[in-house]
């Protein structure tokens, strides 16, 4: 077992021994009721609700198929508020700089910064910049923090699941994780993969417009697929129940994770979404994700159900059954 004692780059994982950090280490410390929800984003009563996130990034390579740091951190931040149905609007920007990192690219990382935040709809209205010593970082990390505000009568959470709701992804798995992957370890795929990173607030905006009955959110990035549908069971009380041949993965990163041995339940996503709606607005979400143009391979993978409650089941493509439980260590270390 890892050494409980020493953090371990699998703490930053999203796996088990990341959850094991949170609860016992800062959820101990800083105990209180808005913290305590651990969700993306911590939803305040401040005339209207206020959704607040913060997050950082320190992906290696910092340039990538489909993207790089920049994009990737503005991406994440807006993914993180509209996962609790949140309109993101604010965000801040805070750099750390390796001495020696080229001029360049610090101006094609803003270039895409500025992109990406015009794409999303949101103003970096405040920030911060340090360099520190060579050696002292990886060339450049980039924290940051976002706020919105969630519509009245929205109320999205991990802990919202219900028998006999649906679980819908909204597209191909794994693609951010293998990108980064393969540009970082000099991989000559037969077919490329770019990354998926994607801002998703349209999408979610378009998908609350159809039916306030949305249960669930969840940007399925470190941990994968499986740690979100996890977390979602847990925090919920529920079995949930999927299907592996209806889990939509592109043939190049399957046979990425066939080669390198991972499997793609498990791989980072930097442009999808989880969602677990009531039964009888799934095929109107589904329509509704399908016609956005980052939901065209949008699919229905389960259901939540009684059974097992707090597990994650698969029916297997050869009929079987199995368990999908969350990883322990780091699969893909610095890939957000």
């Amino acid at each position: 077992m890892p050494d409980s004692d020493k953090v371990l780059l699998a703490h930053g994982s999203g796996g088990k021994l990341a959850h094991e950090i949170v609860r016992n280490s800062v959820v101990s410390a800083l105990d209180n009721p808005i913290l305590n929800v651990l969700d993306d984003s911590a939803v305040i009563n401040a005339n209207g609700r206020l959704a607040f996130t913060t997050d950082s990034y320190v992906v290696q390579p910092i340039f990538f198929p489909g993207g790089d740091i920049g994009k990737l951190a503005v991406c994440g931040t807006v993914n993180d508020l509209s996962m609790s149905g949140a309109r993101p609007m604010y965000l801040s920007l805070a750099f750390i700089i390796e001495e020696g990192l080229p001029v360049a690219d610090l101006k094609k990382i803003l270039a895409s910064i500025g992109q990406t935040a015009a794409e999303a709809g949101v103003k970096i209205v405040t920030g911060d910049t340090k360099v520190v010593d060579r050696g002292s970082a990886d060339k450049i990390f980039i924290n940051t923090a976002g706020v919105g505000m969630v519509p009245e009568g929205v109320n999205i959470s991990a802990a919202n699941a219900r028998p006999g709701d649906k679980v819908i992804v909204s597209g191909n798995i794994g693609d951010h994780g293998i990108a980064v992957m393969s540009q970082r370890e000099g991989l000559k795929l037969q077919v490329p993969v770019p990354s998926d990173c994607a801002p998703l607030n349209s999408m979610v905006a378009e998908m609350l417009a159809v039916t306030a009955r949305i249960h669930c959110l969840r940007d399925p990035t470190r941990g994968g697929l499986a740690t979100t549908l996890n977390d979602f069971a847990e925090k919920s009380n529920v079995g949930i129940r999927i299907e592996e041949e209806q889990i939509p993965i592109d043939k190049a990163v399957a046979a990425a994770c066939e080669l390198l041995g991972f499997d793609p339940l498990y791989i980072a996503n930097e442009g999808k979404l989880v969602a677990v709606v009531a039964p009888e607005d799934t095929e109107n979400v589904l329509k509704t994700i399908k016609h956005n143009k980052y939901g065209a391979d949008a699919v229905i993978i389960g259901e939540a159900v009684t059974e097992h409650p707090g597990k994650v089941v698969m029916k297997t493509a050869l009929g079987a059954s199995r368990i999908v439980d969350i990883p322990v260590g780091e699969l893909l270390p610095r890939i957000c």
